[in-house]
């Protein structure tokens, strides 16, 4: 008997509840953000903001916007063990996030609450989904692979830690759930990603995996190790019943390819999510489309400022009926982890309404416009694609940057780029990401007319490993760490650059 079939009948009640986003969104966010601020109202931060007085969105608009930076020292209190700061309570668990313009990492309190009402939930709701889009599965019927990250003690506070997001849920996860999951928990919190990735592989070998779970990048490295120590050329030999894959945390596009040639069963499925340290926002819920639904009844209010009024000193926000589809937004979040209105740096650009999806366009601080280009992180990955798919290329790894302005006004964009897979032709490579990217972003096409100011992309090839490398020596391998795709400034792909020999 498939067991899959009735333990699948615990989440079938929980798809009616996501089909109601069809209709009830705006209803949904108000009694999310009723919910937050009520809960929030003793808190020092809802005194100072008069929480118990919000009735209504527009009341709610007083609070000020929220960068780590502006919250950062009310944090490091918290961390303390000041109570009652941000939320109800003592939050004893903080995820390790990558730094900001001033500071190596963020550290994003992540409450019970948090734990329970967005990420948990995120977690059964993307199984929730996947059972319902393949009614055939047999998920439940193995294990589920999931790659994490480590912890470390917390200013030696009693019972709290920082560490990767997936850290703190491994080891917070219901003792259930570890019946059905590998590796185990002292394999999974290891702090040296390439011990990790060696102990992962010796001893899921011989396991019954049918799903895997975490960023692509560092999963392949562990699928990678497993075909070099039992000798497969594919992944389906070493697990025949391996039948999805849930990605998030970087874009799936440069990576999909390599998947497909080291997974070739035809059962096999991959599956967005989208969950970063401050929350999970959404899921893919159809295979064909790769836009996701956000979820919009966690312990999550979304709010979001068009790109084109970032940098304005008073952008337009609007709350999730308040958005255009295909418009660029920044993200704004207010949650149980005692976020209030904070930027998260992510950019969105929705497909539909009702319900609500979207596609992850980039970061707000990850892009390139230095020549008024706006290349943002989206524009890069279909372009590559396309050079990809014109010249059989497959990337690995990239990160690009602006080469400024010479005496003669010429500039142009500088590409490293490592290849799994060289293409037949590397200037045609070139040539295909500039007319892709052109086709794509109109200010980039237009700072390219007749090479008056924007030159031809220049491509340089990456040695392998390097981006590996140049992880390792910033203390980075593993976990929610993730290559700078673009950047506005020199500073990180000089530091690869000098790597590159």
């Amino acid at each position: 008997m498939n067991s899959t079939k009735w333990i699948g009948k615990i989440f079938e009640p929980r798809i009616k509840v996501l089909d109601t986003y069809t209709k009830n969104a705006e209803a949904i966010q108000e009694q999310v953000l009723n919910k937050l601020v009520q809960k929030a109202a003793s808190t020092e931060w809802g005194k100072k903001y008069d929480y118990p007085h919000i009735k209504n969105y527009t009341d709610f608009q007083r609070v000020p916007i929220q960068t780590y930076e502006e919250v950062k020292g009310y944090v490091d209190r918290m961390r303390h063990g000041e109570k009652d700061v941000l939320w109800p309570g003592k939050v004893n668990w903080y995820a390790k996030s990558s730094g900001t313009t001033n500071d190596k990492s963020k550290f994003i309190p992540v409450s019970p609450d948090g734990l329970k009402n967005i990420h948990y939930k995120g977690g059964q709701d993307a199984v929730s989904l996947y059972l319902n889009l393949n009614p055939n599965s047999r998920f439940f019927s193995g294990k589920g692979l999931i790659l994490g990250g480590s912890h470390s003690p917390n200013y030696n506070v009693k019972d709290s830690l920082v560490g990767d997001l997936s850290a703190i849920l491994i080891q917070n996860i219901n003792p259930l759930v570890n019946f059905i999951r590998i590796p185990s928990k002292e394999i999974a919190l290891l702090s040296d990603f390439e011990e990790k990735v060696e102990r992962i592989a010796s001893t899921t070998i011989h396991q019954n995996v049918t799903n895997l779970s975490g960023v692509p990048s560092w999963m392949l490295a562990v699928i990678k190790r497993i075909l070099e120590k039992t000798g497969a050329q594919t992944l389906d030999e070493v697990w025949p019943n391996l039948e999805v894959f849930f990605h998030g945390g970087i874009c799936f596009t440069p990576y999909r390819k390599q998947y497909q040639e080291l997974i070739k069963s035809d059962k096999m499925h991959y599956m967005e999510t989208y969950n970063a340290s401050e929350g999970f926002f959404g899921l893919q819920n159809d295979f064909s489309d790769p836009a996701m639904l956000m979820m919009i009844d966690y312990d999550v209010f979304y709010e979001f400022i068009p790109m084109d009024e970032f940098d304005s000193p008073n952008p337009t926000i609007v709350p999730l009926t308040g958005i255009e589809v295909g418009k660029n937004y920044a993200i704004v979040i207010s949650t149980s982890c005692g976020l209030w209105r904070y930027i998260l740096g992510d950019t969105v650009k929705f497909t539909q309404k009702n319900p609500y999806k979207f596609i992850i366009t980039g970061r707000t601080k990850h892009f390139i416009n230095a020549f008024g280009e706006e290349l943002m992180v989206d524009n890069a990955e279909k372009g590559l694609q396309r050079a990809c798919e014109e010249t059989g290329a497959q990337v690995l790894e990239y990160s690009a940057a602006p080469v400024f302005m010479d005496k003669n006004a010429k500039c142009r964009h500088q590409w490293l780029i490592e290849f799994s897979k060289q293409p037949d032709s590397l200037e045609k490579f070139c040539h295909v990401l500039d007319k892709s990217l052109q086709e794509i972003n109109s200010d980039y096409e237009a700072k390219r007319h007749k090479d008056i100011t924007l030159q031809m992309p220049e491509i340089i090839v990456a040695r392998p490993n390097l981006f590996h490398d140049w992880l390792s020596q910033k203390g980075k391998l593993g976990g929610q760490h993730k290559i700078p795709r673009l950047s506005n400034n020199r500073e990180n792909i000089e530091d690869m650059l000098k790597l590159n020999v």
